[in-house]
C-alpha cells in the first residue's frame, strides 16, 4: 500500500527561527473509520479523511490534498469539555478495529465513534486530540478571566504563542524527519516517537516504591529470568518474570501478543498457538480457548491425552503509553471440557510492554517486554541453580519462553520492525503567519465534533458512499485506502508560581482531629481494618527541581494538606456534589471555620454505587498567584491538565498491583471529573465509570478489596520550571476496607 506525502511545506522551515514556527496552527489529518447508525437503524462502517487543524475538525469522503475544493461531509469544534476515550477492539465484518469513542464530559450523551486499523493509530489519534486539547488550554490561558467561559464562537484564538520556545528543538526534529518524501515513507514511524509528545509520558520509571525486589537468576536464549525474593520468604506461590528487549515497537509487539492467527503464533508461541476466541466481554477484555500436544512441550512425555484450557485476557494502555495484558484462568459455559484432552490451567501471568527511547545513532525502534507469572513447581529451585528437566516439562517454562520466542520472531521479519502502522504519520505547521485558526473555522460551525460524528447518516448519503465502505481483503482483514497521518508536538507554558503555595502572613488554624469525622474510621495502626490512615509522602516519587532537563524523580515529602476524615457511602446512583448534603463535614461548624478544604469524592461503579470522599483541610488561606490558586479557582480545562494521582497496592494480590500499576495519571484526562467551587471548598467528582478501562480495573480491584491495602496520592502536576519541585497535596492508606460497610447517602 503506498502513501502520498506531502513534506515540502515541512522541510521548506528549516531555517527559520524559533519564533517563527511557532506561528500558524498545527494540522493532523488521515484516514480513520467514522461509526455510527443511520436513520433506518442500520450500522455503518465508512472510510473517512479525518482533517484536525488548530480547534476545527473536519471529516470528507477523500483526501482534500488530492482532491481540492471538495467539501466536508461533517465538521466540527473541539471545546474544553472533550473527553477521548479508548474502546478497545470491536470486530466488523472479521475484521478487527480499534474504536475511541467522542463525548461531552458534562453530557455523555452527546457521542460520536471513530475507529482505527491498529491500537498504534488509535493510540495517535488519541495524543492528536489531547495536543489540540492542550492548545486549547494555551489559549485560554491567554485570554483575561471574563472570556475564559463564554461560548465557544466568542474565543479568539488567533496569533502566535510566545512562550514556547523550549519546545522549538522538538519541533525541528520533526521537520528534519520529514525532508523529502522518500526518507518520510522510510522513517514516518518515528514522528513524535523521539520527543515527548505528552509531559505525562514519563517513560519506565515507577512513581510509588514497590515491594518486589527482583533477583536474576538466569539468562537463556537472550531472555534474562528473575525471580521475586520476597514471594519466596512469604512461603506461598511465587512470582517469576523474564524480560527481553525487542527490536520492534511496542504497538506492533502488543497486536502479536494479542493476535490469535496460528500460523503467526506458531512461529514464536511453543505453548499457546492454537488459540480461538471464546467470547469478547468488551473491547479491553476476552475470552479464549487453547490446546496443546504435551510432545511440543518436551521429546520425551508421560502425558497420553492433549491438553487444552481456557483463560480470560484483559488489556488497556496506560498514560506513559505502555500496554498491559492481565491473564487469568477461566471456566466458560461455551467451553466445557472435552473428551480426549485434559483440562489444565495456565498459570495467571501478566504482559508489560514498554517503549524504549531508541539510541542517538540508531532508529530502530526497541520495546521492552516483560512476562510475570506465578508458579508453584518443585523443579523451579533445581532448575535455576543447574539444568533440571522436570520444569522444562511445565507449562510455567513455555510461558517463560514466549519473550525469548517474540524477540527472535520480529528479529527474523525485519518488515514488522518498521512501522507496523497501515498509516503513515503527517503533519504540517501553516507557512502563513497572517493565519488563525479563526481563518479556518467556518462561522456556521457553532457545533462540537462529537456532535457531528453523532448527526444520523442518511439513506442517501449511505448509498452514495457505497464505494468508500470497509474493504476485506480475500483474508478477511481490513484494508485502508492511501493512508497518511499527522501529528506534531506542542506543549503548554504557563506563568511563573510563587514557592509558596500557603499565604504563611495568616496565623495557622488549629485543625483538631476530634472535631472531624466521617462514616469511615481512622486506624489506629496498620495492621487494623476497614479503615483509613494517612501515611506519609515518602512511598512516592514526584518530579524533581531539574525534571524538565533530565526527568529525575525524587522522594515525596509530607502532604501539603492534612486528611481530615473520609466517608464511604453507598447510593442507587452516582453521588455528585456530596460536600453539599448537610451532614457532610463541609458543612459541619468546624468545617465551615476552616480556610480551605478540598474534596475528592472518588464514584465507583457498581450495584449499587459507592463513593470514597476524601477531606483535605489547610490550616491557612490559598496563597494568591500560587499553582494551588490558579488550580482550586481556574478553568475546567486547566484542572483536568493535571489533576494527578498516583496509585500503588501496599498489599495484595499481585495480580490486582499490576492491574493497578503504580504509574502517576492524571485523571482529567483518563475519565471524567466534575468540579463544584463554593464558599471554603472545591470538590472534584471522580466519575471512575466513564472510562472502560477504569471499569474494568475496579471489577478486579473490588473481588480483592477485602484484602487489599491501598495508597494514593493527589498532586498537581508541574509543568514548568519555576513550579518544581512537585509536592504532594494529599495522601490516604485504605486497609482492607469492606463493601458492606458503606453507609446509605
Amino acid at each position: 500500500m503506498s502513501a502520498k506525502m506531502h513534506s515540502g511545506e515541512i522541510s521548506d522551515r528549516e531555517g527559520s527561527e524559533p519564533v517563527q514556527e511557532e506561528k500558524g496552527a498545527f494540522e493532523y489529518f488521515g484516514w480513520v473509520y467514522h461509526l455510527g447508525v443511520n436513520s433506518i437503524g442500520h450500522e455503518y462502517c465508512h472510510l473517512r479523511f479525518l482533517y484536525l487543524r488548530g480547534r476545527s475538525v473536519q471529516m470528507f469522503k477523500r483526501d482534500p490534498h488530492e482532491n481540492p475544493g471538495i467539501k466536508p461531509i461533517r465538521k466540527g469544534i473541539i471545546g474544553p469539555t472533550l473527553m477521548v476515550e479508548e474502546l478497545g477492539r470491536r470486530k466488523f465484518q472479521n475484521g478487527d478495529l480499534y474504536v475511541l469513542r467522542f463525548f461531552n464530559r458534562l453530557d455523555e450523551t452527546k457521542k460520536g465513534e471513530i475507529a482505527c486499523a491498529n491500537a498504534g493509530e488509535a493510540r495517535k489519534w488519541t495524543e492528536a486530540f489531547e495536543q489540540a486539547k492542550q492548545q486549547l488550554e494555551y489559549e485560554l490561558a491567554q485570554r483575561s478571566s471574563r472570556h475564559r467561559l463564554t461560548t465557544e464562537t466568542e474565543l479568539n484564538l488567533e496569533g502566535h504563542r510566545p512562550r514556547v520556545r523550549r519546545y522549538a528543538h522538538g519541533l525541528k526534529k520533526l521537520i528534519r524527519i520529514g525532508k523529502g518524501p522518500e526518507r518520510l515513507l522510510r522513517q514516518a514511524s518515528d514522528i513524535g516517537n523521539n520527543i515527548r509528545l505528552n509531559d505525562y509520558f514519563e517513560g519506565d520509571a515507577a512513581d510509588a516504591i514497590e515491594a518486589h525486589e527482583w533477583k536474576c537468576v538466569r539468562a537463556m536464549n537472550g531472555t534474562r529470568i528473575f525471580e521475586d525474593v520476597t514471594s519466596l520468604k512469604s512461603g506461598k506461590v511465587f512470582l517469576v518474570k523474564s524480560v527481553g528487549v525487542v527490536d520492534a515497537s511496542a504497538d506492533a509487539v502488543f497486536e502479536v501478543v494479542l493476535g490469535l492467527d496460528k500460523h503467526q503464533r506458531y512461529e514464536w508461541d511453543m505453548l499457546t498457538g492454537d488459540l480461538k476466541l471464546v467470547d469478547s466481554i468488551n473491547g479491553h477484555y476476552d475470552v479464549v480457548y487453547g490446546s496443546y500436544d504435551p510432545k511440543y512441550l518436551t521429546r520425551i512425555s508421560r502425558w497420553n491425552s492433549k491438553r487444552d484450557f481456557v483463560f480470560s485476557r484483559q488489556w488497556f494502555r496506560g498514560q506513559d503509553g505502555a500496554y498491559t495484558i492481565l491473564q487469568f484462568p477461566a471456566v466458560h459455559k461455551k467451553r466445557p471440557p472435552q473428551s480426549g484432552y485434559l483440562r489444565t490451567k495456565i498459570n495467571p501471568s501478566t504482559w508489560e510492554i514498554r517503549r524504549l527511547e531508541p539510541s542517538p545513532n540508531t532508529s530502530t525502534k526497541k520495546c521492552l517486554v516483560t512476562q510475570m507469572l506465578e508458579i508453584n513447581s518443585s523443579g523451579w529451585g533445581p532448575w535455576k541453580e543447574r539444568s533440571c528437566v522436570k520444569f522444562e516439562k511445565t507449562i510455567a517454562y513455555a510461558l517463560l519462553c514466549q519473550v525469548a520466542g517474540l524477540r527472535e520472531y520480529f528479529g527474523a521479519n525485519p518488515a514488522l520492525t518498521s512501522d507496523s502502522s497501515s498509516a503513515i504519520i503527517q503533519s504540517k505547521i501553516s507557512t502563513d503567519s497572517s493565519s488563525s485558526l479563526s481563518d479556518i473555522e467556518d462561522t456556521e460551525v457553532k457545533e462540537e465534533f462529537y456532535d457531528a460524528l453523532a448527526a444520523n447518516q442518511s439513506l442517501e448519503e449511505e448509498d452514495e458512499d457505497s464505494d468508500d465502505e470497509t474493504e476485506l481483503s480475500e483474508c478477511g482483514k481490513l484494508k485502508l485506502k492511501n493512508v497518511s497521518w499527522a501529528l506534531a508536538s506542542l506543549a503548554l507554558k504557563s506563568s511563573v508560581a510563587p514557592s509558596s503555595e500557603l499565604d504563611t502572613r495568616v496565623a495557622a488554624v488549629c485543625m483538631d482531629e476530634n472535631e472531624f469525622h466521617g462514616t469511615l474510621p481512622k486506624g489506629k495502626n496498620d495492621t487494623a481494618t476497614n479503615c483509613w490512615t494517612s501515611p506519609g509522602g515518602q512511598t512516592f516519587k514526584i518530579r524533581g527541581k531539574t525534571y524538565l532537563t533530565d526527568y529525575s524523580k525524587v522522594i515525596g515529602g509530607d502532604p501539603l494538606l492534612k486528611l481530615l476524615a473520609v466517608d464511604w457511602f453507598i447510593a442507587d446512583d452516582k453521588i455528585d456534589g456530596a460536600a453539599l448534603n448537610p451532614k457532610c463535614l463541609v458543612q459541619s461548624e468546624a468545617g465551615k471555620k476552616l480556610p480551605f478544604i478540598l474534596v475528592i469524592n472518588l464514584q465507583v461503579p457498581a450495584k449499587p454505587n459507592y463513593s470514597l470522599v476524601l477531606y483535605y483541610g489547610a490550616e491557612r488561606p490559598i496563597r494568591k498567584g500560587s499553582l494551588l490558586s490558579k488550580f482550586v479557582d481556574g478553568t475546567d480545562v486547566f484542572r483536568d491538565s493535571r489533576f494527578k494521582l498516583i496509585p500503588s497496592i501496599a498489599e495484595g494480590y499481585w495480580m490486582v498491583k499490576r492491574a493497578v500499576g503504580t504509574k502517576a495519571c492524571l485523571l482529567g484526562k483518563a475519565v471524567t471529573c466534575r468540579y463544584l467551587r463554593q464558599d471554603n471548598f472545591l470538590e472534584i467528582d471522580v466519575d471512575i465509570g466513564s472510562s472502560s478501562v477504569a471499569r474494568s480495573i475496579i471489577s478486579l480491584v473490588l473481588g480483592y478489596v477485602t484484602s487489599l491495602t491501598v495508597d494514593l496520592a493527589i498532586l498537581i502536576e508541574a509543568k514548568e520550571e519555576n513550579e518544581l519541585p512537585e509536592y504532594i497535596l494529599g495522601t490516604v492508606r485504605l486497609n482492607r476496607v469492606r463493601p458492606d460497610s458503606a453507609v446509605k447517602f
